[in-house]
């Protein structure tokens, strides 16, 4: 009897796939300009086949294809030679099965055992279920990757692939890796210059969470396709002419923004599709076998381009001159195009694209070594253990400042003497003075930008030259965060608050572990909870510092008013033995994470709990967060906590299905037009009277010719408040009129 596989092959066919997929991988390899290692990487591949044999993926397909994909991407979409590739076979064999390390480095090695056990310790994902526990994880992400950026490569492979075969996971493991690949993975790929696959993680991500819109954008783009190669065309056929006049071997095309990168753009101006008029950009890649005449050709298609086209006086980027830190190249320019809309053009040389598109790895082909480019990636990557030295740090304050760090755009400044500094876009005096030397930071009272006085809250702008001001006087302030933009200003004035606040946090914990001890109680995390809470601190650190500051007293707290006040406190407080505790509430059950969760209503009371920060409706795409006390809190999936939420506590995510039927929630409508006499009543009547809608506020402003309406009303579903803009919108002056 012939052996089938879930997925209707046969033993025979699985093993023509697996050997076929090998072969296509290896042939990348051969053809690419990598010494030709093939004795180890088969030897990797036997390997991982023995070790995984019998072991399938959820889809049902033999596991061993997973390394053999993984390794492909490395090949081929990232460029890594044959210790990564083999390092990607083998990157699932120390956790999965009975191999350890050791096994792995004599078979293959030291450099591809150490790899990895990078690989191995970060498996799994960053995250776990505790914001602690994802800090921890997410640490040795970094760490590995500072002693070796090749298991964070391997890692985005791992990922991406992972993210292509999403289809085969529960909704709500697909929420949970979708939500933490668009809050780190993405911003990590496009630091490390990964841009094709930063741009695929972030499409597939968006697919996942909004499949409908997803749907719905991939449509239109499909349906303007020809409209926008008519637009192409005319606006690339001068330039076109003109670069063969120069004798250039080029190629030229228009990059299309991806999906996510629409609905984006979409969301943050509130404006629909048909608005989005930089839908694409023109990309000229020229050859050029000398590197340093690159830039004197970049230029001079700049100036065909500006001889032809009116240029953008404020969108011109030189990453030529100084290229991004994550080693991009290229230069930018915004011109006027013939159908009157501006229409940015990219201009690189065939290194630079390759650079664009696949990193830090494109390096290494050009044989560049420790030069500029990766001397910038060297310096990220002390930022990053910047980041890593704070030993104590709060754990979603540690992935903010990671990725405020990952997410920056940049600006470039000067010292008064001339040398070149790369920050982050917003960064100011004070970001510098940290970036230069925490003993600047904590000392910094001003600064003079470009020869001027400014506070130490400035904020830098490109070009500045920059002098930092010092008192010896002068020492770090809590407040001073609000001023701060860079991961490492952060970092460093934490640290530094917290030397300085030491001596009084140690006095102050003596005084509470006394208090503690003279009253006979019994410490636990609820209790310590309620004593934050009742002296509104929010950690343990700032009720030692008050308590050694002589800021509160416990005793004179808790001594004040009458004995029965006293008991009373105690009591709620500590619950003493002895008194009678309150009555608890009788806990929900437990959710099934695995299901869908219906939100329903029962007996007028709703299963779930629309939190306030986005205040989700039927129709919205949504996801649950079960807290401890197994009540299902809702969160629109674009909310900014649910994105914390999905990469914090992934594991207690859970898919949900609106079935409210006719109940009603609320939801704001912002509307803007042309002012004019009886516009207002018009308005209001056709809501309340012609739309039968039940109005709950309503508050309009007019501003010379202009006026602004923010209108709440009662809705069932999402369709009803598009319906009401709509109907809105066809009212004469209304020129817009969108859901908050």
């Amino acid at each position: 009897m012939v052996q089938q596989s879930p997925y209707n092959l046969t033993a025979e066919e699985e093993e023509r796939l697996i050997n076929a997929e090998f072969r296509a991988m290896l042939d990348c390899y051969l053809a690419s300009n990598h010494r030709k290692k093939v004795e180890i990487i088969e030897r990797a591949f036997f390997f991982a086949r023995e070790a995984h044999k019998g072991i399938r993926r959820r889809s049902g397909e033999p596991y061993i294809l997973h390394p053999i994909a993984v390794a492909n991407i490395c090949c081929s979409e990232i460029g890594l030679g044959s210790t990564s590739i083999c390092a990607a076979l083998l990157h699932d064999v120390v956790e999965d099965t009975d191999y350890t390390v050791e096994d792995i480095e004599q078979h293959f090695g030291k450099k591809i055992a150490q790899i990895v056990s990078g690989l191995t310790k970060i498996s799994g994902g960053i995250f776990g279920d505790r914001a602690s526990a994802q800090a921890e994880n997410f640490r040795k992400l970094l760490l590995t990757m500072s002693e070796d950026i090749r298991v964070v490569l391997i890692k985005m492979a791992d990922r991406l692939h992972n993210m292509r075969t999403l289809g085969s996971m529960a909704p709500n493991k697909q929420y949970k890796i979708a939500g933490e690949t668009l809050y780190i993975y993405a911003p990590l790929a496009h630091r490390l210059g990964l841009f094709s696959i930063k741009t695929e993680l972030e499409d597939l991500s968006f697919k996942y969470e909004h499949p409908q819109e997803y749907e719905r954008i991939t449509k239109l783009i499909k349906e303007s396709e020809s409209r926008r190669t008519s637009v192409y065309n005319n606006f690339s056929e001068p330039i076109l002419e003109q670069l063969k006049r120069m004798g250039l071997t080029f190629e030229a095309k228009a990059r299309l923004k991806s999906v996510y990168s629409i609905w984006r753009k979409m969301q943050t101006k509130q404006v629909p599709f048909e608005e989005v008029y930089d839908l694409y950009a023109m990309r000229i890649i020229f050859d050029c076998d000398d590197q340093a005449a690159e830039k004197n050709i970049c230029w001079n298609i700049y100036s065909v381009i500006t001889d032809l086209y009116r240029l953008h006086p404020d969108r011109t980027r030189d990453w030529i001159s100084i290229p991004k830190a994550n080693g991009y190249q290229a230069l930018h320019l915004t011109v006027m195009g013939p159908d009157g809309n501006w229409i940015e053009v990219q201009i690189r040389s065939r290194r630079m694209d390759e650079i664009a598109e696949k990193g830090f790895a494109a390096h290494w082909k050009y044989k560049i070594g420790e030069g500029d480019e990766e001397s910038e990636l060297n310096v990220w990557l002390r930022t990053i253990k910047d980041i890593l030295d704070d030993p104590n740090p709060n754990a979603i304050d540690f992935l903010d400042t990671l990725k405020l760090n990952l997410f920056a755009s940049e600006i470039v400044v000067f010292t008064p003497k001339g040398e070149l500094l790369t920050l982050p876009n917003g960064a100011t005096v004070l970001d510098l003075a940290f970036e230069l030397h925490s003993w600047l930071g904590t000392h910094c009272i001003a600064g003079k930008v470009n020869h001027k006085l400014v506070p130490l809250s400035h904020r830098l702008n490109s070009g500045d030259q920059v002098e930092v001001l010092t008192s010896q006087t002068q020492t770090p302030k809590a407040e001073w965060i609000n001023h701060l933009a860079t991961a490492k200003g952060k970092t460093r004035l934490r640290q530094a608050l917290r030397r300085e606040r030491q001596p009084l946090i140690d006095r102050g914990r003596k005084i509470f572990d006394a208090f503690i001890s003279d009253n006979n109680i019994e410490l636990n995390n609820d209790i310590m909870t309620k004593i934050l809470g009742t002296f509104h601190v929010g950690n343990r650190d700032d009720l030692f510092y008050r308590l050694g500051n002589e800021e509160i007293n416990i005793d004179q707290y808790i001594s004040r008013g009458n004995d029965n006040a006293r008991r009373s406190f105690f009591t709620k407080l500590f619950r003493i033995p002895g008194k009678k505790k309150r009555t608890e509430a009788k806990p929900l059950p437990p959710v099934n994470r695995k299901e869908r969760y219906i939100l329903r209503y029962d007996n007028d009371v709703p299963n779930f709990e629309r939190m306030d920060c986005c205040s989700p409706i039927p129709g919205d795409d949504v996801m649950g967060f079960v807290r401890t006390d197994n009540r299902v809190e809702l969160h629109a999936l674009t909310c900014p906590n649910a994105q914390v939420l999905k990469a914090s506590y992934g594991q207690r995510i859970v898919a949900t299905e609106w079935d409210t039927g006719d109940v009603k929630f609320p939801a704001r409508i912002h509307i803007e037009g042309i002012d004019r006499h009886g516009i207002l009543q018009e308005l209001t009547a056709m809501i309340s009277t012609g739309l039968n809608f039940d109005i709950r506020s309503l508050n309009i402003e007019a501003r010379g010719e202009v006026f602004t309406c923010e209108l709440a009303v009662m809705v069932t579903n999402r369709k009803v408040v598009s319906d009401l803009c709509d109907k809105v919108k066809k009212i004469s002056g209304v020129k817009r009129a969108d859901r908050i």
